[in-house]
């Protein structure tokens, strides 16, 4: 990749650290919160739904509006805001005020990751932008994967108001260095019509075969593997009965994987097609499921489940994403709020279908059940993402 691409994917790879690790910093916290201003944990629980309803909504908000207005003015004045919001969590003295502050926080931090995507598929051409791709993502999930752990130290130290602020000024040290980096690195003008209907590119993309069918692997994808990795934390906790920060240890395993995985995706899918590397990705993830399943009282098997979850997770959503960067040059923007959205809502599905799976039966069930989704997943997308030529469409497209 030139400089300049690397340049941009590092800036915007630290923006998606920042908000996936953001993403999950309530949880580690909460007791903490909910002794703070008065009310039970589970009424705390509020702030984790006050900040996921509009992070989930507003992606398939601001994929519009960076078509229209441009993707780097778009990214830069919602990470701010993103900062400021983060700040203003700290200040909360109530849950309700709290929680409003979580749900502006939710609601900026839903651009960063498709806008970045559709940003770095403008700037990166084909044949070197699944490795972009995958190395931006590989940094953002390495942010999810040690929210816990710098979450609940920041906490031990401090306490949860400290949280917000170190998040905060890590934020805002990040916005400085986009402002710098991004500054009139806007690739093109605005390139849609700013009255055409905002449902036209979303219902172009839903209504065309390849790119349905890709949404749809993506949404079960999310479901499987998001809701796999929200209740690591627990089993680790209740296997071994490690601290917050020592499961953030073992978390890292994970998004180092992914980091990995980001890098040699691209090889992968050049030696074996995309839609092999997609089916593969997926039943690593498939095993590494069945490893934590069975790894009992073994931390190190465990451990290595942790990481294939990461490998296998990280192959076979780059290389996803690559695909759908090719379906509309001109609406990148709305497909990759489409791609951010339907993986979100799958995850939403598969943590709420895991939890009750583990009330009916053990948490550790929960991943012998989706080891087995996973690898009927992986033969599904042999066929239904097919030959994966990324066949444009053509009310959407644009000469790139």
């Amino acid at each position: 990749m030139p400089a300049h691409s690397r340049r941009l994917v590092l800036l915007l790879g630290f923006a998606g650290f920042i908000v996936m690790a953001d993403n999950w910093v309530v949880s580690p916290i909460l007791p903490a919160i909910s002794k703070s201003v008065g009310v039970t944990p589970e009424a705390a629980g509020l702030l984790i739904a006050a900040y996921m309803l509009p992070f989930g909504v507003f992606q398939l908000v601001f994929g519009p509006l960076a078509d229209r207005f441009g993707k780097s003015r778009v990214i830069l004045s919602t990470f701010t805001a993103f900062a400021v919001a983060t700040a203003l969590c700290a200040l909360g003295n109530s849950l309700t005020g709290i929680a409003a502050f979580r749900a502006l926080t939710g609601l900026f931090a839903a651009a960063t990751m498709p806008i970045s995507l559709a940003l770095i598929a403008d700037t990166v051409p084909m044949e070197q932008r699944q490795q972009a791709v995958g190395s931006f993502m590989g940094i953002a999930f390495l942010g999810q994967a040690l929210s816990m752990g710098i979450g609940g130290a920041i906490a031990y130290y401090f306490d949860w108001r400290g949280v917000f602020i170190v998040y905060a000024l890590a934020a805002v040290v990040i916005a400085v260095a986009l402002w710098r980096g991004l500054r009139g690195m806007d690739i093109e003008p605005p390139q849609r019509d700013r009255h055409e209907s905002v449902f036209k590119p979303y219902l172009a993309l839903l209504g065309h075969g390849p790119s349905l069918r890709t949404y749809l692997i993506i949404l079960v994808e999310g479901a499987f593997l998001l809701g796999s990795f929200s209740y690591l934390g627990a089993l680790l906790a209740h296997r071994f009965s490690l601290s917050f920060l020592a499961i953030g240890g073992v978390l890292t395993a994970f998004g180092v994987a992914a980091i990995i995985a980001g890098r040699t995706s691209s090889k992968l899918a050049g030696a074996w097609g995309r839609t092999r590397t997609i089916a593969a990705g997926i039943a690593v993830a498939a095993f590494a499921d069945g490893l934590v399943f069975a790894g009992g009282h073994s931390l190190i098997l465990t451990g290595i489940g942790v990481f294939a979850l990461g490998f296998g997770f990280m192959t076979a959503h780059s290389t996803l994403i690559t695909v759908a960067t090719e379906f509309a040059a001109r609406s990148r923007g709305t497909a990759m709020s489409l791609v951010t959205f339907a993986f979100m809502v799958g995850g939403a599905i598969g943590t709420q279908a895991g939890g009750r799976i583990a009330q009916a039966t053990a948490l550790t069930s929960l991943y012998g059940i989706y080891a087995t989704g996973l690898l009927a997943l992986a033969l599904v997308a042999l066929f239904a993402v097919g030959s994966v030529g990324a066949p444009k469409i053509a009310a959407l497209d644009g000469a790139r």
